[in-house]
This record gives C-alpha cells, structure tokens and sequence, in this order.
C-alpha cells in the first residue's frame, strides 16, 4: 500500500499553513521613510497622531513592491481575477485590490515516491522506491488549473507506478528498468500536463522483495544454471563421441597412424617422473606395444638411477 498518512499530513499542512510574507529593502526603505515622516511631523507640529499615520502609511505603501527570484513567476489577481504573471524581478500591486495567490518555482524540482506493497502481474509483493525529476512549464495553468500542484504531481506518479506495477511481471521489473521508466514518465506527462507540468525523467533506485522469496529465486537461478551446465556438458559428450567415431574410421584402415598415436599416448602418460601407465592387453598385441612398454620401462629405471628421491615404480603394468 502506498503511505497515504504522510501525504495527508502533508496536503493539511500547506492548506493550513499561509506562505510568510515576504520582505524586501524597497519594501523597508518605503516604511522607514513613511515612520520618519510621521516623526517629523510630529515634532513640528506637537501632534502624535502624525506618528500613527506614518506607520499606517508606511505598512500599506510597504505592501506595494513585490521582489520575484530569478526562477519565479508571481500570480497576480486583481479582486479575485486573474490578471497575469509578474517577475523576476520588481513589481508593484495595489495594496487591498491585487493579490499575489502564488509563487511559481519554475526549476527542476525532484519528488521522491514510493508503492509498499504492490502486486506484480504475477501475485508478486515488493516494494519499489523511485525519484521524480519534473518542471511547471506553465505557471498560469500550474495556478489556476489544479489546487495544489506539487501534492497532484506526487499523487499522479504514486498512481502511475502502481498501475505500471500491476500489469509488468516481477522479471520484466528487475531486468527492464530503463523501459519501465520510460513507460511510468510518459504516463505521469500524460496526467500532468494539463496543469502545466512536464515530466524530465523518471528514475527507480529501488526494488525490495521478501527475504523468502529472494531465497527461493536463488534457489532457482543456482537451479537453473546447474540445468544448463549439464545440458553443455552432455552436447559436449556427443561432439566428442562424434569425433572419436571419425578417428575410429580413420584408424580402421591405416595401422600406421594408430601406432602412432600409441607411442604419442604413451609419451603424454609416462614423461612425467614416476608416472603409472595402465595399457589392456589386446592393445599390446594389436599394436605391438610391447617393445614400447620395455622401453618406455627401462626409460623409468634411468629416471630412477638419476633421481633417487623420485618415487620407485615396478613399470608400466599391461
């Protein structure tokens, strides 16, 4: 389940909670010349209701210059009507006749969701974390199109990554991120640009499954990996056998080529000191391996004389 407290919480919060207002140094300047005024006055004229005056003054000529940054734009409605955008920059309002609803950031601003809990398309639960990377494009329609469009942006991609969630199978959501972010921004520009919102990407940073499960996907990758090293295994037994059937036909009919590969296997078993050669019998007859077991005997016997620490053999044994 997705946390709805929170953003709750949240959505209270910025619809209890005015933004302070803002104070800038032609907004000081203008009071302070107002009350100084006033003092002036005051002195020169032995009346303390100038003072009073120049505070009341200054305090609404003070509410006039309004101060936008770089990256902002200034709704401004003029008796409840909308009357443009103002900034960045200075600009001036009618104090009690103009009023600046709302401050548009028109940066790129990161928004972090979540889905806990949520069904794949193959019943399985997990938990996917994910950044939002998004920009008001429109500020007019960011401000008279949606109540708060910061929370709606977070709602629609909170919904989006659910419903990406339901129909995308658990493999599908470990191995093809890059199309399912695709997929997610393009369904959250789809729902937020009517409110002047436009979607930069969409990254997810995480994907959480349950211990138990993970157990059992590993299980069955280790599985899976053991089915195909048997499999290559057994094709590579049949290449083999293939080969061995070939050189079989070729030995049939040229006796030559077979004592040579007699010689060429003992060479490759007994090179190696004290090493134990096992040859079958019908071998020594057909191939005349005898004279080449004796030497090859002898040749041990040599190796032995040599090298007393080698191991003593009793020779090759047919």
């Amino acid at each position: 389940m997705i946390n709805l407290t929170s953003n709750t919480d949240q959505a209270k919060g910025r619809r209890t909670s005015p933004d302070p207002p803002r104070l800038n140094v032609i907004s000081v300047i203008l009071f302070l010349t107002s009350l100084g005024s006033g003092i002036t006055a005051t002195v020169l004229q032995n009346n303390p209701l100038f003072v009073l005056l120049g505070i009341v003054i200054g305090l609404i000529v003070a509410m006039s210059p309004k101060v936008a940054q770089q990256w902002e734009r200034a709704v401004v409605l003029r008796l409840g009507k909308y009357t443009g955008l103002q900034g960045p920059g200075l600009f001036w309002i009618f104090p009690g006749i103009d009023q600046v609803s709302s401050w548009i950031d028109q940066r790129i601003i990161t928004t972090s969701f979540a889905a806990e809990e949520t069904l794949t398309s193959d019943t399985v639960p997990v938990n996917v974390d994910a950044v939002l990377f998004w920009m008001v494009y429109d500020p007019e329609k960011a401000a008279l199109e949606v109540q708060d469009y910061k929370l709606a942006v977070s709602w629609a991609a909170q919904t989006a990554l659910r419903d990406i969630i339901g129909r995308t199978p658990l493999t599908v959501l470990l191995r093809g991120r890059e199309q399912i972010e695709a997929d997610l921004q393009k369904l959250i520009d789809q729902r937020s640009n009517p409110w002047g919102v436009t979607v930069q990407s969409v990254e997810m940073w995480d994907v959480i499954i349950l211990e138990s499960l993970q157990d059992a996907m590993t299980r069955g990758a280790q599985a899976a990996r053991e089915k195909e090293a048997r499999i290559i295994l057994g094709q590579a037994e049949v290449e083999i056998a293939h080969l061995f059937a070939q050189a079989a036909k070729s030995y049939e009919h040229n006796p030559t080529a077979l004592h040579l590969r007699a010689m060429n296997i003992l060479y490759e078993g007994l090179k190696e000191k004290g090493a134990l050669m096992l040859v079958p019998s019908t071998a020594v007859e057909s191939m005349g391996l005898g004279g080449l077991i004796g030497v090859a005997a002898m040749r041990q016997q040599v190796l032995a004389q040599e090298d007393p620490r080698s191991p003593q053999t009793n020779g090759p044994v047919i």
